[in-house]
C-alpha cells in the first residue's frame, strides 16, 4: 500500500487512481503473518473470503458505500453470522446465525471484515491480559499492558492491520486501549449504536465503540452505525450529531482541580497530561475552569462495588452457575462478588446513582467539554501478574464514571510521555455532543504532532479557514441570539445545524439592538458599500427541511436575505427593515453581537 496506515482518506484516493482492493487485502495477510502477535485474532476470515468480499463490491463508489474498501475487524462479543462468537472463553463459543445490527450497515456501506479480535473475557477489565488465548502485545511497547477489554481490537488499529475496528464500552473498554496503543477511541452516545448481536456485560451501559486511527474515521464509522434498531430495546431514535465542524468560539472547558489530578506519583503522566493541557489552550483559547471531580469519582466507584456488577452475573449466568470452572480465574472472581448483593441493594444502588447524578447535572451548565487524562499512568504485564485487581481499577479512574452518567466520551492521544510512551486525553460531554467532541478531538489530536498508532504516519493537520455546506444543504449566517452559545442557538443544534466557520461579513452593515426582549435581538441592515462595520457572523449549515421550519419562525422586523461576507461568500442570512430599526440602539461600533453582550452583562 502506498501509505504507512490505511486510512479511509487515504484508501479512497489509491482507489481512485486504480488501486485493487484485493491488494489491499492480501497486504493486510502479509501484516498479520509480520506482526508475529498470535493474540490480536481469535477468528480470522479466510484470505480468499476476504477477497472475494472485496472482489463483490464492484467498481469503486465512495457516495453509495462510504466505506467501501475499507478493512476493519471485530470483537469477539459481537456476532457475524458464520463465524464463532467467543466472548473469550471458548466453552461459550457458538457460531452466530445473524449478523449483529451496526456490523451488518459496516458491511452494507463496502467495508471489508478482516477478523475477530481478543477480549478481556466477557468484556470483564481494562487490562487486556484476562483471556485464555495468547494475549495481544501492546503495539506501542510489549513491556505494557494492551489495555482491554477491547484489547485485539485496539491493537490491530494501531498495528495498521485494520483502518477501523469495533469494541464495546461499558467502563473504559473503549478508551483504555486506545490511549495506551497511541490510537482514537471513540465511545458513542448510549444508545446511538444497536448492540443487537452484541454479548453484553452490563446491559444499561453497554455501547459498541469504535477505534480508529484517527478522529475523522472514527466519526466516519460511527455516522453508518448510528441508526435506531426497533430490535433492540436499549437503542434510542436519537438524532444524528452534527457533523464535525470548527470549533465553537467562546467553547467552555473543563479540566481536573488540582485535588482531582489522579496520577498514582507518576510525575512523567503528569507531566504529559500539563503537556496535553497547552495543546488544548492553542485549539481552544480561553482559561479552562477547574472542576472538583469527586462526584463523578463517587459514580465510577459504583460500577463494581455497587449491584451493577450483578447485571455482568445476569449476562454470563447459565455459564457461572453451571459451568464456573471454565471462567479465567479474575473473571469468575470479579462476577461472582454479585452474589454478595441482594435485589434491596439494587435499588439502594439505583438510589445513590440518581442522587450523584443530580450532584454532577449542575457541572454542565458550567462548562461545554470536559478534559481528563485517559488512564492515571500505563501499567506493565508484570504489574498485572503480581497484582491482577489493582492496577486494573486505577486504568479506570477517569473512565468508570461515563456511561452511568449517559455521557458521550472520545479519547484522542496527546503529547507523549517522556519516556516516549503514548499518552492520551478523554473528552467528556453530555449525551449527543459526539460531534463536537469530534471537532475538538481532531485538533488536540493534530496539535500534538505524533503519528498515528505504532506507524510512521503523521496525524493529518486540521484546516481552521472554515467548511462550506455539503451538496444539499444550505448555508445561513447569524449574527445574534441564534451564536453559538447563545440564546437561541438550540433552534440551530435541535435542527442537526452544523458550525461551518465563523467570521466579518464585508464593510457595508450596520448592527441594531433590536427593542423588547429578553431574548434580546439583532437587525442587520446593508447600507452603501464602504459606508458601515464589518460584522461578526457565524455560517451554519441545515438541511433544506431544517431552513424551511427555521425560516418559518422568524418573527418580524426580521427576513432572511443574502449576506456578503469578507471571505467571498454569500449566504443566507437575517436582515432587518428599515421600519424594524425605529427606536432600536445602532451598536455597529462593538463589530459584533457578542461584544455588545457582554458589554450589557457589564452594565448589569
Amino acid at each position: 500500500m502506498p501509505f504507512a496506515f490505511p486510512t479511509i482518506p487515504a484508501l479512497h484516493e489509491a482507489y481512485s487512481k486504480g488501486l485493487d482492493a484485493g491488494a489491499v487485502v492480501a497486504e493486510i495477510y502479509r501484516k498479520i503473518a509480520e506482526a508475529g502477535d498470535p493474540g490480536i485474532f481469535i477468528t480470522l476470515v479466510p484470505e480468499d473470503q476476504a477477497k472475494a468480499a472485496a472482489a463483490a463490491l464492484g467498481p469503486f463508489d465512495p457516495v453509495s458505500k462510504p466505506l467501501w474498501g475499507v478493512p476493519f475487524a471485530v470483537k469477539d462479543n459481537i456476532d457475524v453470522a458464520g463465524l464463532p462468537t467467543t466472548a473469550a472463553c471458548p466453552a461459550f463459543e457458538h457460531v452466530a446465525s445473524e449478523t449483529a445490527f451496526a456490523v451488518r450497515r459496516l458491511l452494507d456501506a463496502g467495508a471489508i471484515l478482516i477478523g475477530k479480535t481478543n477480549l478481556d473475557q466477557f468484556a470483564t477489565g481494562l487490562v487486556g491480559v484476562r483471556s485464555p488465548y495468547p494475549v495481544p502485545k501492546n503495539a506501542i511497547d510489549p513491556r505494557y499492558v494492551p489495555g482491554g477489554s477491547s484489547s485485539g481490537s485496539a491493537v490491530a488499529v494501531a498495528r495498521g492491520i485494520v483502518a477501523f475496528a469495533l469494541g464495546t464500552d461499558t467502563a473504559g473498554s473503549g478508551r483504555v486501549p486506545a490511549a495506551l496503543n497511541n490510537i482514537v477511541g471513540l465511545k458513542p452516545s448510549l444508545g446511538a449504536v444497536s448492540g443487537s448481536g452484541m454479548v453484553p456485560a452490563c446491559r444499561t451501559l453497554d455501547t459498541i465503540s469504535i477505534f480508529a486511527g484517527t478522529v475523522a474515521d472514527a466519526d466516519a464509522a460511527f455516522r453508518v452505525m448510528a441508526v435506531y434498531d426497533p430490535a433492540d430495546a436499549y437503542s434510542r431514535p436519537l438524532p444524528l450529531p452534527p457533523a464535525p465542524g470548527i470549533l465553537p468560539p467562546g467553547l467552555r472547558v473543563g479540566i481536573p482541580d488540582a485535588a482531582s489530578r489522579v496520577f498514582a506519583g507518576d510525575a512523567d503522566a503528569e507531566a504529559a497530561f500539563d503537556r496535553a493541557l497547552a495543546d488544548l489552550a492553542s485549539v481552544a483559547p480561553g482559561k479552562p475552569a477547574s472542576v472538583d471531580l469527586a462526584p463523578l469519582f463517587a459514580v465510577a466507584a459504583l460500577l463494581y462495588t455497587g449491584p451493577w456488577v450483578a447485571e455482568r452475573y445476569q449476562a454470563i449466568r447459565e455459564v457461572i452457575e453451571t459451568r464456573p470452572e471454565v471462567l479465567h480465574p479474575v473473571t469468575r472472581t470479579i462476577i461472582g462478588g454479585a452474589t454478595a448483593y441482594s435485589a434491596a441493594d439494587a435499588f439502594a444502588g439505583l438510589y445513590r446513582l440518581a442522587d450523584l447524578r443530580r450532584a454532577a447535572e449542575g457541572l454542565w451548565s458550567q462548562i461545554d467539554v470536559l478534559v481528563v487524562p485517559t488512564y492515571p499512568r500505563p501499567r506493565t504485564v508484570a504489574d498485572l501478574e503480581a497484582d491482577p485487581i489493582g492496577p486494573n481499577s486505577e486504568l479506570g479512574t477517569y473512565t468508570n464514571f461515563v456511561n452511568l452518567l449517559d455521557l458521550s466520551a472520545l479519547a484522542v492521544p496527546s503529547r507523549a510521555r517522556q519516556d516516549g510512551f503514548p499518552s492520551g486525553v478523554t473528552l467528556i460531554a453530555p449525551r449527543g455532543r459526539d460531534g463536537l467532541l469530534a471537532a475538538l478531538g481532531a485538533r488536540i489530536h493534530a496539535a500534538a504532532g505524533g503519528t498515528i498508532g505504532a506507524s510512521k504516519e503523521a496525524v493529518p493537520s486540521i484546516s481552521d479557514s472554515g467548511g462550506r455546506a455539503a451538496a444539499g444543504e444550505i448555508e445561513v449566517v447569524v449574527v445574534g441570539a441564534h451564536l453559538s452559545g447563545m440564546a437561541l442557538n438550540h433552534e440551530l443544534t435541535s435542527r442537526d445545524g452544523r458550525l461551518l466557520r465563523a467570521g466579518p461579513t464585508t464593510p457595508d452593515y450596520r448592527l441594531f439592538a433590536l427593542s423588547g426582549g429578553p431574548p434580546y435581538r439583532p437587525g442587520l441592515m446593508r447600507v452603501a458599500d464602504g459606508t458601515g462595520f464589518a460584522i461578526q457572523t457565524e455560517t451554519w449549515a441545515l438541511s433544506p427541511e431544517a431552513f424551511g421550519t427555521f425560516v418559518a419562525g422568524i418573527p418580524a422586523p426580521l427576513g432572511i436575505g443574502t449576506t456578503r461576507l469578507a471571505d467571498g461568500t454569500t449566504p443566507k442570512g437575517f436582515i432587518v427593515e428599515a421600519e424594524g430599526v425605529r427606536g432600536a440602539t445602532d451598536i455597529s461600533h462593538l463589530g459584533g453581537w457578542r461584544a455588545y453582550m457582554a458589554e450589557r452583562n457589564r452594565a448589569a
